[in-house]
Formats: C-alpha cells, structure tokens, sequence
C-alpha cells in the first residue's frame, strides 16, 4: 500500500536553491576577507551551515565560523533566497498527493526562518502539515535522523505509513535509522549513484515518476 505520510528533504529534493545558497557563502566570504580552501558550487548544497563552513573553511575555529555564518544569514535572509526556485513538477506533484489524501511533512536541514520565507515564496506555505528543521527546537536537533524521529513521535506517525524522500545518500541513513523506506531523488544536488544506494532503497529520476511511485500507480 502506498505510504499516507510522506516526509521530504527540502534543497536539492523539492527546491533549486544552488544559486542562492551560493551566492550568499560567496558575499559572506567576500564580506569578510576570507578565502575559501575549496570551490564554492553545488556539491556543498545540503549539510547544515556550521558543516558547510568547515569544509569551505578547513578550520573548526568558532569565532570564524560563527563570522562567516552571520554574513550568510544576513545576505541570505535578506533576499538571496528569492532566487529559489521549485523544480519543474514539483507544483504538481504535491497537488496530486494533497487530493490523493495524502499528509505532506519537510524535515530540512536549512534554517527554519528562511524555510518558512521560501515556502511563502513559492506559494507552498499550506502545503505542508509540518514543517521541521534542526533549529526549530531548543537545544537544537543534532542531525536529520534525530529530527525525523522527533516529527514522528510527535505527529504520531507509525514508520510503516511513511517514507522519506531525498537527494542525498546521508538522507537515505537517516531514513533508516527510523525504519522508513527511503527514495533518492536522483534529479538533486547529491543524484546518490546506485552503486552507494543501499539495495532496499528506490530512486526515481523525474518527480513524475516519483508521483507515480508514492501513488501507487504501476
């Protein structure tokens, strides 16, 4: 049977927020008179902001990172996240889901605050029964699986009526460790390779196909 509750990855899964995201780590650098030690492009899309900076950074130091992530947030919040956009298909896909009865969830690693302003955005806002992200609670989530597995308890949800949809294999881990099937996205930012894709994992390539898979249709 076709799961009731699917639960999404938000970038590189429902969102195109390269360029944006982007373009605001290369001001937040620039503002602050740093070099990155490695490229600034789509493959560091998707971890939390403190991950990011270190891998861009190559250093843990706090004072530095919490310096180059205020200058992130400030260009990002202010109106960098605007030039998201939603992947073609996606509008309809969570259109067919929400008349096929099913309850729609995002459990993200991006802020909840920009999070909030994207979905407003693109028109998306009620789309959504929950909306969770690391920083929505206090002291904040250490990692997705801690944050599927506390929208789980708290929604009631049983893991054998629901699915989590990713483009990373990280997302597919956290899936697991919460005993919920896992589908990559393959059109994201991570596109896991099928040879690093657990067996029991699906993928679909288009969110077409991915409608056609969390609808049950063959």
């Amino acid at each position: 049977m076709p799961p009731t509750h699917i639960v999404f990855d938000l970038d590189g899964t429902l969102i195109d927020s390269a360029a944006a995201i982007l373009a605001s780590y290369r001001t937040a650098f620039a503002a602050c008179g740093i070099v990155p030690v490695r490229r600034i492009d789509a493959d560091i899309v998707g971890p939390p902001i403190t991950e990011t900076l270190r891998l861009l950074t190559g250093s843990h130091d706090a004072a530095l990172i919490g310096r180059l992530s205020e200058a992130f947030k400030q260009s990002y919040d202010a109106g960098g996240l605007l030039e998201t956009a939603a992947y073609p298909g996606i509008d309809k896909l969570l259109t067919a889901l929400r008349a096929a009865g099913h309850e729609q969830h995002i459990a993200t690693n991006k802020r909840i605050h920009p999070t909030r302003l994207i979905l407003d955005h693109l028109g998306w806002s009620t789309c959504f029964d929950t909306v969770y992200a690391l920083d929505l609670f206090t002291p904040r989530l250490p990692d997705k699986a801690a944050m599927i597995a506390r929208l789980l308890a708290d929604r009631r949800i049983d893991a054998t009526q629901a699915v989590y949809v990713g483009d990373r294999i990280e997302d597919g881990v956290a899936a697991e460790a919460n005993g919920l099937p896992f589908i990559a996205a393959t059109w994201g930012y991570g596109n896991p390779r099928a040879t690093a894709m657990a067996a029991r994992w699906r993928e679909a390539a288009t969110p077409h196909e991915l409608e056609r898979m969390l609808l049950g249709a063959r």
